[in-house]
């Protein structure tokens, strides 16, 4: 009884030591990435704490409902689309430090999970009874089609691999693929559709995120913030955490299932220090590899490339990305009969 009740409250413990962690460093990964934007513009830029002025603003406003809203979905839609993000990470390794749930859901379950936020900003949308609100519904739906299957594909690939050379270990779990990194097990052939699907899963990334060039469901210019047109005050502060935490869940999802690496394996024989401090040094370089994938997911393309149009989307995510995705499955495929 007593060792049920220390696990419910590691459980409880560990849940808001994740979600102030997911919000805190995702405002703070928003802010970095503004100011890394603005000076590859040759802008100053706002300071890197800026988003976190951004939400103390949004919280200290009016919280509006339109007239024709359908107010208990529109007050809702922003809650599940927070709460839905923050438990992805409940899954995910953080460095050398086991998930929460671990042994309770694997990556399949994180693809679904990954779908709810953008089914809770659809809903939002519709909801709120705005036109702008509805394209923008629209096009959300057309992008959560468009990059689920090469997403699917690249989860699919890895898992399949790890499951011809460790059958007794559960293939799709997030701690497999962190137990046994994937540049490790894979062949010369392997190592060309790793490459390959990594790429897919930086522009998939830059996907799930919203950010250009395949932010459609809220140009600005086109449809007036489209899905968030009439989300003001908490509501709309809610959707800014809920972005930032999704930044840092996609990234991390990357570091996990490509770069899993710590340092503490590699230092601790020459290095004699406790646990508790390796587990620190883990994190924060688990930390750092977050910063440079969102780096490469989202800074770099979203000021190198603009914006897409709706159908262009469309055909980069189920033609380029899904025929790349597919052609590394092949590398794969062959990676593993012939070893």
């Amino acid at each position: 009884m007593l060792n049920e009740l220390l696990h419910i409250l590691y459980l409880i413990l560990g849940t808001i030591l994740v979600c102030a962690f997911g919000i805190l460093f995702g405002l703070l990964t928003k802010g970095i990435d503004r100011k890394l934007a603005a000076h590859m513009q040759w802008r100053i830029g706002p300071p890197i704490i800026q988003p976190f002025r951004d939400v103390k603003k949004l919280f200290c406003k009016e919280n509006i409902v339109p007239t024709n809203a359908v107010a208990w979905l529109y007050n809702a839609a922003p809650l599940i689309c927070l709460a839905a993000t923050v438990s992805i990470l409940l899954y995910i390794p953080l460095g050398s430090i086991p998930p929460i749930l671990r042994g309770y859901g694997d990556v399949i379950l994180v693809l679904y999970l990954l779908t709810i936020p953008s089914l809770a900003l659809v809903a939002g949308g519709f909801a709120s009874g705005s036109p702008f609100a509805s394209v923008g519904a629209q096009r959300e739906m057309v992008l959560m089609m468009s990059y689920e299957l090469p997403l699917a594909t690249t989860v699919i690939a890895l898992g399949w691999k790890i499951s011809t050379l460790y059958p007794h270990e559960k293939a799709f779990s997030l701690v497999t693929f962190a137990r046994h990194p994937v540049w490790n097990i894979m062949g010369p052939f392997g190592i060309i559709g790793t490459v390959i699907l990594l790429i897919v899963m930086l522009l998939v990334t830059t996907g799930e995120i919203t950010k250009v060039p395949f932010d459609i469901a809220e140009a600005e210019t086109e449809i007036a913030e489209g899905l968030l047109v009439e989300y003001s005050g908490r509501n709309l502060g809610l959707f800014y955490l809920a972005d930032a935490v999704k930044t840092v869940v996609m990234s991390s999802l990357i570091v996990t299932l490509f770069f899993p690496y710590n340092l503490s394996p590699y230092l601790s024989s020459c290095l004699s220090l406790p646990g508790i401090v390796w587990n620190a040094i883990d994190f924060l370089f688990f930390l750092v590899k977050i910063e440079i994938v969102v780096f490469f997911a989202m800074t770099f393309i979203r000021v190198s490339v603009a914006r897409f149009k709706v159908d262009q989307v469309v055909k980069f995510y189920w033609g380029h990305l899904t025929l790349a995705a597919l052609i590394a499955l092949i590398f794969i495929a062959i990676d593993i009969l012939l070893r």
